[in-house]
């Protein structure tokens, strides 16, 4: 196996995979031993992900006893098993960051489990305290949009929420900080447009939101605008900013790896159930200018297949020998030899699809 795709072996009691099985819509989890590098360590392992849970190939969540490993105590490792490139995620994250928005560090591994092959999984790391201690960044509250009701607003579908904070789920913080958040959100519901600027700004890093807003546009997961992502309110500014989370859904392809066309999300995003902040952003002149800049900037440079070529041909080269031995994945190499080529295509589209609707943003 390639060094760039190192190797790591799992091991488990077979009544303890038994339980998991029968457990498999809860978050239970099992001791387990994970090997890398010749180094062993105590976890306890879970599955992870929702729909996903029920699919041949699963996704898992480890929790490392003692020590941390890799300056984390938390992994993931995603079967991105519905991608037919299985990097999605990790180009996504790796976009984000290039416009300077915080994002999970990713890499793929090879995972056998009781020394048989599972296949090519994308470690991920998890955003907690451990995330923004490896930045050297003040800690803070940590959210989870979890579901559509994180979507910004009051209500959802034209109904009450229940809670004003719903559909975020705290994973770092006391429950007494839960009261940024609900400031949070009724200042971006509850202030006249002509006063948003100055008034939202004291809550949320608007010029790391519109970044991520913009991302998100060029990407297109239609799911990451109410929720797939998460909330940091910074320990010592007390200012919000957003980071993406679960972009496999990206580059033209759908949850369930069908092809989505590259029109398929607006300028705007996500519309039913639409995130209220984006909304607003381009009814307010200020945030509107600063949006069509910030796209038009990222449209020009980085969303081009000259500049993404490189990329996406350096980990579809890197995987390719690995997806060969991978036994839910190999008997569809030729989809995989075609992926690069329909990312290129999809850039090419959305790009110019996108460049086109902003000529109308005025």
């Amino acid at each position: 196996m390639s060094a760039l795709t190192p190797s790591y072996f799992l091991e488990m009691d077979e009544d303890h995979i038994r339980y998991l099985k029968e457990h498999i819509s809860k978050d239970v989890d099992v001791p387990a031993r994970l090997e890398v590098s010749n180094e062993n360590y105590d976890v306890k392992i879970s599955y992870r992900g929702s729909y996903t849970r029920k699919f041949k190939k699963r996704s898992y969540m480890v929790n490392f006893i003692d020590p941390i490993f890799e300056g984390a105590q938390k992994i993931h490792l995603n079967a991105e098993y519905k991608d037919p490139s299985l990097f999605r995620n990790k180009l996504s994250l790796d976009f984000f960051k290039e416009l300077g928005v915080l994002s999970p560090s990713s890499k793929h591994i090879n995972l056998y489990r009781n020394d048989k092959l599972k296949g090519v999984y994308l470690q991920l790391e998890s955003v907690d305290e451990f995330f923004f201690k490896n930045r050297g960044l003040p800690l803070g509250t940590i959210y989870y949009a979890t579901n559509n009701d994180a979507n910004f607003n009051l209500i959802r579908e034209d109904k009450p929420k229940k809670s004003i904070i719903s559909g975020y789920k705290r994973i770092f913080g006391e429950e007494s900080e839960d009261q940024y958040l609900y400031n949070l959100i009724t200042t971006i519901n509850n202030t006249p447009l002509s006063e948003f600027p100055n008034a939202v700004s004291q809550h949320i890093n608007m010029e790391n939101y519109i970044s991520w807003f913009a991302g998100a546009i060029c990407t297109m997961n239609n799911d990451g605008f109410t929720h797939n992502y998460a909330l940091y309110r910074n320990g010592e500014t007390g200012i919000f900013e957003i980071l993406p989370w679960d972009y496999d859904a990206t580059w033209g392809r759908r949850v369930d790896g069908g092809e989505m066309d590259h029109t398929y999300v607006p300028l705007e995003g996500k519309t039913n159930p639409g995130n209220h902040l984006c909304k607003l952003i381009l009814q307010v002149p200020e945030y509107r200018k600063l949006y069509k800049d910030t796209l038009n900037e990222i449209l020009e440079t980085k969303f081009t297949v000259e500049y993404m070529e490189n990329k996406v041909m350096s980990l579809y080269e890197s995987l390719r020998p690995h997806i060969l031995q991978d036994p839910y994945k190999r008997k569809h190499i030729e989809l995989y030899d075609n992926e690069p080529e329909f990312i290129f295509d999809f850039i090419h589209k959305r790009s110019t699809y996108l460049k086109e609707q902003l000529v109308n943003l005025n």
